[in-house]
This record gives C-alpha cells, structure tokens and sequence, in this order.
C-alpha cells in the first residue's frame, strides 16, 4: 500500500473519471492532492501532467493517477519527466504488473477506453501492489 498522499490530475475529458476515483482514494482513508482539472471546460493535458510528474518526481505525493479522453496523451506528458513512470493500463493485470515489474509511480487511464468501475479495479491493483525487485531493478534503474 502506498504511504503519502496520492496526486491526482485530468484534462477536460478525463474529469468526470478524476473525480470518481479520488472519491474512491478518499474512501479508502488515503490523502488526496488534486492537481485538477476542476470542470469540463478545454483545457492541455500536457500541463497536468507535468504538474503530476512534479508531484511525485519531488515528493510531495508518493504515486500519482492521470486521467485524459484516452490515456495516451498524459502518459507521453508524465513520462517527459525523469523519475516518473507512468503505465497507461486498461484492466487490472496490467495495473499489477505495472508496479509489480516496472515500479510505475503513476497510473495512467483513458476515460473513453476505461469503465469507472474497471477504472476502480485499476486503482486498486496499483495501490496494493508493491514492486517485486530483484532482476527488475536493474530493468527500471535503465529506464532513468
């Protein structure tokens, strides 16, 4: 489980999934630092994903969750940053084995390919996996 608070970010399209799923960190008595969008309105995704990728890169949250239309375009913005690893994962496996193998930092979702409740399931996976080591680490220290 992590320990500190968890960040949280989206653009426009992904809010309504942001705002589920920090409802359901609340829930789980975890520390919330929401880095917005605050609404529907057009805003660029890159621009909340740096401000999570800082986030988590300098400590103030120890994972963090990014939502846009498909994922896709956060996640590039995420991992522009080092020391960010952002996973976009579409079911819980991936979700798993993101921190499982890889030590993702940051779960990444698409919420026009991803389900609030499938999102939910995602969320969990990543919070209660702890990353495995051994011959990962050397794998992730190359990512750096």
């Amino acid at each position: 489980m992590t320990s500190g608070p968890v960040a949280i970010a989206s653009d426009h399209a992904g809010f309504p999934l942001k705002e589920h799923l920090k409802s359901a960190l609340i829930a789980r008595g975890l520390e919330v630092l929401d880095l917005g969008t605050d609404g529907p309105e057009s805003v660029d995704y890159p621009d909340f994903g740096r401000a999570l990728a800082e986030a988590v890169t300098d400590g103030r949250a120890s994972r963090g969750v990014v939502v846009c239309g498909s994922g896709i375009g956060i996640s590039i913005a995420v991992n522009r940053h080092p020391g960010a690893r952002a996973a976009l994962c579409h079911d819980v496996t991936s979700a798993r084995l993101s921190r499982l193998h890889n030590d993702a930092n940051v779960l990444a979702l698409g919420a026009r390919t991803t389900g609030p409740s499938t999102a939910e399931d995602c969320l969990a996976a990543f919070l209660e996996t702890e990353f495995e080591g051994g011959r990962h680490s050397r794998r992730v220290e190359k990512l750096g």
